[in-house]
């Protein structure tokens, strides 16, 4: 009597939901691409319930109306890996996609900046070089103070916060991308200084001079530890150049990252 062939299809799905359980979620939807027995096994929400951060409720319930039960897992997780507008749009969140690793942005506009309603010194101007579409432009000035502030239940992990910033001003010119650097000055006599501290008295400090004009750069201002997941972090941040002997100009700042470590 000739052997059986065992094929991918007669694989119980129960047995393929269990190992895709231990796989990361880019492997589990390639998977799901070999037949129907895998794409519906791939779909189980006890797979996608382990992708998920442990805090997904909570992220969920600022970022959507309906009911997180009313969402399938693995929808969910596809919308989280999304980057999504909260708080009027001046923040957005984003899981990534192979981790689940929570990531936020912050815009400059969320932010308070020294002197930005004063267009001697500042402009917000438009650019697609931005997720939110548009970033404050500094023009000159003597003292540079930007300070922050985010309250977030984050899961378990060390996270790092970063400024994004650019030295000059970026455009389009016959179709190619130019960059500005008629006002950048300043940078190369004094360090700008990058600070956290959070509310269980974590603090971090950096400093460093500013260059690559032309180029978006992410500034490390350190990391910070969270341990008590279910408790909100507060979170104080700031970039400071106040050495007042000078002045400084040419810089646009985007945006503040925070992000896991392991991902910065």
């Amino acid at each position: 009597m000739p052997a059986l062939k065992v094929r991918l299809g007669d694989i119980p799905e129960s047995c393929i939901a269990l190992v895709l359980t231990h796989l990361d979620p880019p492997e589990i939807c390639n998977l799901a691409r070999l037949n129907r027995a895998f794409r519906r096994a791939s779909s189980a929400d006890f797979i996608w319930e382990t992708k998920l951060p442990p805090n997904y409720r909570y992220i969920a319930e600022k970022l959507f109306d309906e009911s997180v039960d009313s969402l399938g897992r693995k929808d969910l997780y596809a919308r989280l890996c999304r980057p999504n507008p909260f708080d009027g749009g001046t923040k957005e969140i984003w899981l990534e996609k192979s981790t689940g690793g929570v990531c936020l942005s912050i815009s400059s506009k969320a932010l308070a900046i020294t002197g930005i309603d004063d267009r001697r010194y500042w402009n917000r101007i438009p650019t697609k070089e931005s997720r939110f579409k548009k970033v404050a432009y500094l023009k000159q000035i003597w003292w540079l103070e930007v300070v922050g502030e985010l309250e977030f239940q984050f899961p378990v992990g060390t996270y790092s916060l970063f400024f994004r910033l650019q030295l000059g001003k970026s455009t389009k010119r016959l179709g190619r991308r130019v960059c500005n650097s008629e006002h950048i000055h300043g940078w190369d006599i004094k360090p700008v200084q990058f600070q956290l501290t959070t509310s269980d008295g974590q603090h971090a400090m950096s400093r460093c001079f500013l260059d690559n004009p032309g180029y978006w750069v992410h500034y490390r201002a350190g990391d910070f530890v969270v341990q008590r997941p279910s408790e909100s972090t507060k979170i104080k941040f700031s970039l400071r150049q106040i050495d007042c002997t000078h002045t400084k100009g040419g810089l646009c700042l985007d945006s503040v990252l925070v992000c896991p470590s392991g991902l910065g």
